[in-house]
Order: C-alpha cells, then sequence, then structure tokens
C-alpha cells in the first residue's frame, strides 16, 4: 500500500462500485483522492479506513447527509466530538430499533415455518 491503492483494488475491498467511490469523494465523504503521476486515483490507508465506517453507516440505514454531517464535524476539528458522539448514538438508538423490528418479524416467520414443518411432518406419518 506504499503507493496508495487503486480505485479497483478499493472497490474489491470495500464492495464499493468505482462509481460509488468517486461520488463519495464527490459529496465530500473522502478528503481529495491523491493521483499518480498518471493521473489515477491512489487511495490511502485513512481512506480506507474512512469508506469502512462509511459503509457500516450507510448499511445500517444512515442517511448520506447525515454522513455528510459527521465527515463534517470530523474535518472542524476535536471540539466538537460530543456532536459527533450524539449523532452516533442517535444511529445506534435506530439500529437498535430496526434489529428489535426484525427480530420481531423473524419470530412471526419462524412461527410459520415451524407450523409448515409440523403439517408436513404430519402428512409424512399418515
Amino acid at each position: 500500500m506504499a503507493d496508495g491503492l487503486t480505485v479497483g483494488e478499493v472497490a474489491d475491498k470495500t464492495g464499493l462500485t468505482a462509481y460509488t467511490l468517486r461520488w463519495y469523494e464527490q459529496v465530500g465523504l473522502l478528503d481529495p483522492i491523491p493521483r499518480d503521476h498518471a493521473g489515477r486515483r491512489r487511495y490511502r490507508l485513512r481512506d480506507v479506513e474512512r469508506l469502512d465506517l462509511l459503509t457500516k453507516m450507510r448499511a445500517t440505514g444512515m442517511p448520506v447527509r447525515e454522513m455528510v454531517r459527521y465527515v463534517a464535524l470530523v474535518r472542524a476539528g476535536t471540539h466538537n466530538r460530543r456532536e459527533r458522539l450524539e449523532l452516533l448514538e442517535q444511529h445506534r438508538t435506530t439500529v437498535l430499533r430496526q434489529i428489535s423490528e426484525l427480530q420481531r418479524d423473524l419470530a412471526v416467520i419462524d412461527r410459520k415455518i415451524t407450523r409448515y414443518r409440523g403439517h408436513l411432518h404430519a402428512e409424512q406419518t399418515d
């Protein structure tokens, strides 16, 4: 990683498309990505680390505007750590609520599966 990673390498590592990587840079989620002598982007370790967090935020439903807000707070310096913490805690609460709802929904599906298994078992023993 001495020279940095290419768009393709970062796409493979993160699961994001090259288009998404360029878009993340365009909307300000990433700092400007340095380029090599041929003008190709070369992602640094810190870019990949930020992408790891951003993909987790997005996968858990954080809106891009909130992700942009978080990155802006990070760029602004350490004086706003409380605001960053509050943003992440609010998102955590949202994620926990979603998990709870999914567990409830899964329980309904599991009950239905159990019922069908019971019907099939009864049919096979008849």
